[in-house]
Order: C-alpha cells, then sequence, then structure tokens
C-alpha cells in the first residue's frame, strides 16, 4: 500500500505539510492548478523557495495575498517570557477564533498560531481586514470549484472539522463561524494544497508519529490561553498527543486538521519500502527542534489489507466498588484518552459477583490511566497486556440529508468500502437543528450513504 509517514517531531503546521509534499515530487503546477480552480487569482498567488532549517534543507511554501500579506508575514513571533508566555504581539494569527467587532456585529474569527508571524513591524488593526469569508461561504466556494472531486471532498472535510471545533469552544453555530480576510486565504491555500498534493502523490494510507506539543501560554486579543490552543487541543480529540517543557508552539489547527482527516493511526514508522523523504519548512526558527515537517513516501510491506497498530489492554477484578463509582470511574478514564472502558461480569473469589473492569489505551497512556484505576477504584492491582490490533481504515465522508449534512464514519478493507455509519454527535446536532428525532436523521443518513462511491473517489 503506498503509504505517507509524517514525522511530526517539531510538530506540523499548513505550510509545512504542503512544503514536505512538494519536496517528495509533487509539481508546483499541481498546486498551481488546484489553487487556480478557485478562481480567486485576484486575491492572492502562492510559490514555493528552496531553504534551510538548521542545515537541514526543504522547501518553503508561501502565500501572498494582493494586499501585500504572506505567510511569511503573518507567523506569529513569539515572545518568550520567564514563564513561558508567548505573546502574539501584533494582533493576529491565523486560525485560532478570536472574537472582533466591526460595526457592531461580532464575528468569531478562526486563526492560527505559531503558523504565521507578523516581522514587518507595523501593528495590524481589526479594521484593516473588516471582510473575511464565513464557513458557510468557505463550503460554497470549495464546491463550486472546478477543483478535482477527491482534494475537493477531502478540503471540505478538512475545514468542516475547523468549524466544528471553533463552533464548539465559542458556542455558536459552526456555520456562523468566520475567518478574517487573510486567514481565510492562508487556511484555503494551505488546505487545498495539502490536498491536492497527497492525491497526486496517489497516496493509500497517511500514518503520523505521535504528537508533541509546547507548554506555556499565548496571549490573544481576547485573553491568555495555555497551550495547546483551544481549537488545536479541540481538533486532536481522541489522537496521542504529548506536551513537552519547551516554550513553543508546535501544531496548528491547520496542521491538526489535516491529521485528523488524513490520519488512520500515531506511531513509529511501520516496516516499509521507502521512496523517497520529503522535508517542509516552517517560518520561524524553533530551538531545540527545527521548524521542519519530515514526510517519507514508501510502500508498507504488510499483506493484510487492514491496518494494524499497537495497544495495551490493562485489567483489574473487583467485588467492593459501588455502580455508582464504577459509572464514574469509566468517565474518568475515557476523559483521560482510553480507547474503550467496558464492564463485565465475573465471579470472584469466595463466591462474591464482581466485575472486570478492561480498559484499552494507547502504550504512551499506560501510566496515566494505571494511576485513575488505583486511585479511583478500590483494586490493588492490574494486569498489561501489550497487543497488536488489525483495525479497517476510516475516512469521514458528508451526506446530504433533507435535515441537513450529516458526517458519515466509512471503513476500508484495502479499497473495498465494508463498513458505513453515521456519526452520533453529527446527528444529534442535525436534529437538534431541524426539530425532528435523532432516529429519523440516523435513518435518513443512512439511506443517503448507500451505495456509497468507492475508495478514492
Amino acid at each position: 500500500m503506498r503509504t505517507l509517514y509524517l514525522d511530526c517531531f517539531s510538530g506540523i503546521s499548513g505550510d509545512m505539510t504542503v512544503g514536505a509534499l512538494r519536496d517528495l515530487g509533487v509539481p508546483e503546477e499541481v498546486f498551481q492548478q488546484a489553487i487556480a480552480s478557485l478562481g480567486l487569482a485576484d486575491e492572492f498567488h502562492i510559490h514555493f523557495q528552496r531553504g534551510h532549517k538548521q542545515n537541514i534543507a526543504g522547501w518553503k511554501f508561501d502565500v501572498h495575498a494582493a494586499h501585500g500579506h504572506s505567510h511569511e508575514a503573518h507567523e506569529h513571533s513569539h515572545s518568550h517570557e520567564h514563564g513561558g508566555e508567548h505573546h502574539h504581539e501584533h494582533g493576529h494569527s491565523h486560525e485560532h477564533s478570536h472574537s472582533h467587532e466591526h460595526g457592531g456585529h461580532t464575528h468569531s474569527h478562526p486563526h492560527e498560531h505559531g503558523e504565521h508571524s507578523h516581522e514587518h513591524g507595523q501593528e495590524h488593526h481589526h479594521g484593516d481586514h473588516a471582510h473575511g469569508r464565513s464557513y458557510r461561504e468557505i463550503r460554497a466556494l470549495l464546491e463550486t470549484s472546478t477543483l478535482a472531486e477527491t482534494p475537493k471532498s477531502r478540503a471540505l472535510a478538512v475545514f468542516h472539522r475547523i468549524a466544528i471545533a471553533e463552533g464548539k469552544i465559542h458556542g455558536i453555530d459552526p456555520e456562523e463561524i468566520t475567518f478574517h480576510e487573510v486567514g481565510a486565504i492562508d487556511s484555503i491555500a494551505d488546505i487545498v494544497a495539502a490536498c491536492a498534493g497527497i492525491d497526486a502523490l496517489g497516496i493509500e494510507c497517511v500514518l503520523a508519529s505521535r504528537l508533541v506539543e509546547g507548554s506555556g501560554w499565548i496571549t490573544c486579543a481576547h485573553g491568555r490561553f495555555p497551550l495547546p490552543a483551544p481549537a488545536t487541543l479541540e481538533i486532536l480529540a481522541g489522537i496521542p498527543l504529548k506536551q513537552v517543557d519547551e516554550s513553543t508552539e508546535y501544531i496548528t489547527p491547520t496542521g491538526a486538521a489535516l491529521l485528523a482527516e488524513y490520519c488512520s493511526s500515531y506511531g513509529p514508522m511501520p516496516e516499509m519500502r521507502i521512496e523517497k523523504v520529503g522535508y517542509g519548512l516552517g517560518t520561524r526558527d524553533t530551538y531545540p527542534r527545527p521548524n521542519v515537517l519530515r514526510a517519507t513516501l514508501g510502500e508498507t510491506t504488510s499483506n493484510s489489507s487492514a491496518e494494524t497498530d499497537e495497544i495495551v489492554k490493562i485489567e483489574t477484578n473487583i467485588d467492593d466498588l459501588t455502580p455508582e463509582l464504577a459509572g464514574a470511574t469509566m468517565e474518568r478514564l475515557f476523559a483521560a484518552g482510553a480507547l474503550d472502558v467496558f464492564y463485565t461480569a465475573a465471579q470472584m473469589k469466595k463466591n462474591r459477583p464482581g466485575f472486570l473492569l478492561t480498559v484499552l489505551v494507547q502504550p504512551e497512556k499506560v501510566d496515566e490511566i494505571a494511576t485513575i484505576i488505583l486511585r479511583e477504584t478500590s483494586a490493588f492491582g492490574i494486569r498489561l497486556d501489550r497487543m497488536q490490533r488489525m483495525k479497517l481504515r476510516r475516512e469521514f465522508r458528508d451526506v446530504e440529508t433533507p435535515y441537513g449534512t450529516v458526517r458519515i464514519k466509512v471503513g476500508f478493507l484495502g479499497d473495498e468500502i465494508v463498513q458505513a455509519a453515521p456519526e452520533y454527535e453529527s446527528c444529534r446536532e442535525v436534529a437538534q437543528r431541524a426539530g425532528v428525532s435523532v432516529r429519523d436523521v440516523h435513518l435518513a443518513a443512512w439511506i443517503g450513504s448507500v451505495p456509497l462511491p468507492s475508495a478514492g473517489s
């Protein structure tokens, strides 16, 4: 299987992803044609430049807006104080959501922290970008573009993830999320170019290393927030993430959304025949990690059509825990990142009825999960079993129903679709807006998903 492995040792951003794909051999014309398909030539253009980060050579991807701004001009220059605080000194960063008022109307602006910096030394005011694009407008732009269907559907899905995250953070309808002018341009260019590049390489499977994010604080127009940035953290829900004691923001919301959409598992690089290695360069100079994304392209050597990864099963037998505490423990375990938690009835010593607690976790989560079990339950010990897991490759697609757009999770065995299921949260949100039952939306989504398109269509 043709596989792309992203080594995110220094995080990931949209422009670094595009640069890495360019270094893997995607012709510049592919990116230019994808951007041209949007019909926004009067608003911005893109270009690539060879460069170095800590003596590592790679490609730098830049977006130049018609009014003179660019990726390079908009990556935030973080000032690290003694407390590990990051200052967004020049007003805006792209993709992290800011709420600004323009003429009495409040708009939520998703922007990114860390991907772009204001290095020209001029203060950036809210009034400079009075006009933006809402998520609804960006979706319409992509849907009516001449972009090829596969990268188009992927780009729509990536933007959907960002809008859902921002909507949840700010308590508003995702349809109303607004990207300010420069943020929208950069986001559109990064996401469309990345999706076009992955499609051009004929990649069937995307894998990534376990993610790391820096620590400290970011200061925005609307307050101070600890890293990871709120949007990034929301998008990465369910994905393994480790925080390191380094005062740098490594992961941007765009990078997080691309991973969430494409990547099927996280861990060491699997056995594969390596075809090529590419490097995408960021704008900032970060230490001790070079601001670089390494991408490896190759063929995985497994004969199985299913994907594999490594998990740990944690078990313990309990006979003296109340149902209330058992339920609370389950909630704590899921909140801490457990893949699955369940209780099984068991016959214990001295003829006592009890239950077997089973928790499935990623290897890096074992210590945290084990601590919760030992603190929250009456267990005096636990058993650990490291095992290989086989799973279907998963994709998320949008299905139109009479009540609204619903997300569908699709499972692939090789290139064959063997499972499809509407996402509950998506069904619930649509049902709430439409004033109908979740069951009605679920059924409509299921009917709308058959027949599903084949892989890569």
